[in-house]
């Protein structure tokens, strides 16, 4: 099954792709416009094959929704009214922290790793989903 990780970002999206069983870093959206995010965003879910959504839930230490809880649910929303596929929420706590660990332990650069930290909590995001299957 083909699924899609989501770290959705203020002014990144991290998006990450399962195939077979591993999680890969796919590509970062750059959010411009609504719209073309959106576009963006369905036509590589369509050339994909997309079959499940994974987006990750921003809540506080303690479990508590936040202010960008609130922006991400209604991406959510925005996303399901677009897409029939299946779209799980998994909570993203410390997968940027996590993120930024993997790249430095990988040896990538550190001016490479702002384009691809939310790919990578991205690949956190879906690790944590398929952990939980």
């Amino acid at each position: 099954m083909k699924i899609l990780g989501i770290d959705y970002g203020q002014k990144r999206i991290g998006l990450a792709i399962v195939q077979g069983t591993m999680a890969f870093p796919f590509k970062t959206l750059e959010k411009s416009t609504r719209d073309k995010l959106f576009t963006d965003l369905m036509a590589i879910i369509e050339s994909e094959g997309v079959q499940a959504i994974v987006l990750g839930l921003p809540l506080d230490m303690e479990g508590a929704e936040t202010l960008t809880t609130r922006q991400t649910l209604n991406f959510r929303d925005s996303l399901a009214r677009r897409t029939s596929l299946p779209i799980h929420l998994v909570n993203e706590a410390l997968t940027s922290f996590d993120a930024r660990e993997r790249l430095r332990e990988a040896g990538v650069p550190q001016h490479r790793h702002k384009e691809m930290l939310d790919q990578m909590a991205a690949v956190c995001i879906l690790e944590t989903y398929l952990r939980n299957q």
